[in-house]
């Protein structure tokens, strides 16, 4: 009989998910206030939001995002969202969008600085006050950043991306229409559909899984394997593309309420130093870091359960039954060579930069969820194989 389980579970208020949903936003927005601060994307097609949402009687001030958010930005979006005394913010966009839409609702209810409330460069205080109401609408499959309680901000003059974390900033509601994902170029399918696999295998092999989770991560890895090289081929398969954002959410929702892992935990710093979407940062590390867990976890605890669910993952991602852990690395590796995925020097990393990124990557809050701790040595070795 199992021993005792204790485990938690908080996710947006409400999930709306389907083709076609999008079109429910102003009405239900209108439901949530009247003046709202629209975060989109620079790049996204936002006139069918605006006008609805004018047409339900709401004012709108509209903030394009350009950029991974920076903590200048942020500030300057709570004081523009402030001094147009916005009571309700609607996130449209990718992952970048939908955090600074979150830190904006957060913060904008919130006394202070938002280094008073962010990990590593901050004081990593709580936030004390519920957020403004946000509507969370992901344009891209891959980050699940409607349903997490994070939002990730780069801090340029330090090189890093750090978190502001609260269960505070969930959304109100998470709508996910997978139409508005039919127009991704495919180099960017393949980085957000790469991030979303890493972050239904993490939450898998963690040292904190949860029934729930696991729950979530079994159903996104046996659906990631077939659905992201076609949505990668066919960008117009509807089909494809709803399989793919519910592997995101799943994703979103996984991490949210599990851990990570390695991967993550060197994604941070790496974010912070090059000029890479995250979601390609992740798709390089992934089989890496698969085979450095695996043969850590032989050489030091082969009792480990992470084992056993290491195998799973192959099996569910390869749909063999009887697939072994290195059969997962190998599909791995082949969706990455299939989805052009490109080396991190290409993106400028070198191997001066290793000493500072492996202590980072050591002090993050993502590494701690991997399945064991991993030495200095077996980090530098994952960053030299990423080059």
């Amino acid at each position: 009989m199992a021993g005792s389980m204790r485990f938690e579970f908080a996710t947006a208020g409400r999930i709306i998910f389907g083709p076609g949903t999008a079109a429910q936003v102003p009405a239900l927005a209108a439901g949530l206030g009247k003046r709202a601060f629209v975060v989109c994307a620079a790049h996204a097609g936002r006139t069918w939001l605006l006008d609805g949402l004018q047409a339900h009687g709401l004012a709108v001030v509209v903030w394009l995002v350009e950029r991974e958010p920076q903590v200048d930005d942020v500030i300057q979006a709570v004081q523009a969202s402030k001094a147009a005394g916005c009571d309700l913010v609607i996130g449209l966009g990718g992952g970048s969008t939908l955090d600074t839409g979150k830190a904006v609702a957060g913060l904008a209810a919130n006394p202070g600085e938002p280094l008073d409330y962010l990990e590593v460069v901050g004081a990593g205080k709580p936030l004390e006050m519920p957020s403004v109401p946000y509507l969370a609408i992901p344009t891209t499959a891959g980050t699940g950043a409607e349903v997490t309680r994070n939002a990730v901000l780069a801090v340029p003059e330090q090189g890093v991306k750090v978190s502001l974390r609260s269960p505070f900033l969930l959304p109100r509601l998470a709508l996910v229409d997978p139409e508005l994902t039919l127009s991704l170029p495919p180099e960017v399918t393949a980085s957000t559909g790469m991030d979303a696999l890493t972050q239904v295998l993490e939450p898998l092999v963690c040292n904190a899984p949860t029934p729930l989770t696991d729950t979530l991560c079994r159903d996104g890895l046996s659906r990631v394997g077939s659905a992201l090289p076609q949505a990668y081929r066919r960008g117009s398969d509807l089909a494809a593309r709803q399989e793919m954002s519910l592997v995101s959410l799943y994703g979103g929702l996984a991490l949210a309420n599990a851990r990570l892992g390695a991967v993550h935990g060197l994604a941070a710093p790496l974010g912070g130093l090059l000029s890479a979407p995250h979601g390609a940062i992740c798709a390089r590390l992934l089989p890496l870091v698969m085979r450095a867990n695996l043969a850590a976890l032989r050489a030091r605890q082969p009792d480990s359960p992470a084992l056993a669910r290491y195998t799973e993952a192959a099996r569910l991602l390869t749909g063999n039954s009887a697939a072994r852990p290195e059969e997962g690395i190998a599909f791995v590796e082949e969706l990455c060579r299939d989805l052009s995925i490109r080396p991190l020097g290409e993106f400028g990393l070198q191997s001066a930069h290793f000493p500072t990124l492996v202590q980072q990557a050591q002090l993050s809050s993502s590494m701690k969820g991997n399945p064991l701790p991993l030495t200095d040595e077996e980090i530098a070795g994952i960053l030299a194989e990423a080059i």
